[in-house]
């Protein structure tokens, strides 16, 4: 009440606190105001991994601290929950991330090779708009809104139009796109210098080759590793890409 005042729109939590937590929030506050305080209330499912419910009891607990020094980007954490709907439980595996960072990178090069051309389209861009709002509008579905991110990637308008939708887009979605679209341009069209490259390439084909023997402890320990030395992986169908910082 201190920052956001005595009126709210939306109230988040996980599933768990419903009661008795948010059923005595509710007394409480309301007691205190002598109003009604909060509009909606918004609870969120578990995240769970194959063996079920996450948690610290159990020693399964994940922190983005932790996914950083195993060299994920969050954000590509962020693109794997914003796939699923709230009201359903995720199911967490490295192999479900590595997936989700392929994707994300795969979306942040396709944004990169946009063109600055045309001006904005208004007409144009006004059922795209449309689609993202009903996304958002139907309960929140984050994953019907990432669509609507990938229809206009593929719509016939200009490249200014695509990146201002982007643009709108991620002011909810907060995927950082188009920073990481620049920069990722900006790298490409640099000179590569790194004299670290055939230390790193042979880095990797070795993280796969432990991976292929299933002993992920290890492709665990060179990802680390290279992390530390600011090269991020992204892995794909199609293999591992890196990027260094």
């Amino acid at each position: 009440m201190k920052y956001l005042g005595e009126y709210l729109d939306l109230h988040c939590g996980g599933v768990d606190n419903i009661f008795p937590h948010h059923t005595n929030e509710i007394a409480q506050s309301e007691a205190y105001l002598g109003h009604p305080w909060c509009g909606a209330w918004f609870h969120v499912a578990h995240l769970n991994t194959a063996s079920g419910k996450m948690s610290k009891s159990k020693g399964e607990f994940l922190t983005l601290s932790l996914l950083e020094e195993k060299g994920y980007d969050p954000l590509a954490y962020r693109f794997f929950c914003l796939q699923s709907h709230y009201r359903k439980s995720l199911v967490f595996t490295y192999e479900n991330l590595d997936n989700a960072a392929g994707a994300y990178a795969k979306l942040v090069a396709k944004i990169a090779s946009l063109d600055h051309d045309g001006d904005y389209d208004e007409a144009g861009a006004k059922p795209y708009l449309d689609a993202f709002r009903s996304a958002l509008e139907n309960d929140l579905n984050t994953s019907l809104a990432v669509t609507a991110l990938y229809d206009v990637l593929k719509a016939p308008l200009n490249g200014e139009t695509k990146r201002e939708l982007i643009a709108k887009f991620d002011t909810v979605l907060s995927l950082g796109l188009l920073e990481a679209a620049d920069k990722l341009k900006k790298k490409e069209e640099a000179p590569s210098s790194d004299p670290r490259r055939a230390e790193i390439e042979s880095m990797i084909a070795a993280r796969a080759e432990a991976k292929k023997q299933k002993n992920y402890a290890e492709a665990d320990r060179i990802r680390a590793e290279l992390s530390a030395m600011g090269v991020t992986l992204t892995d794909t169908k199609d293999g591992t890409t890196y990027t260094i910082a």
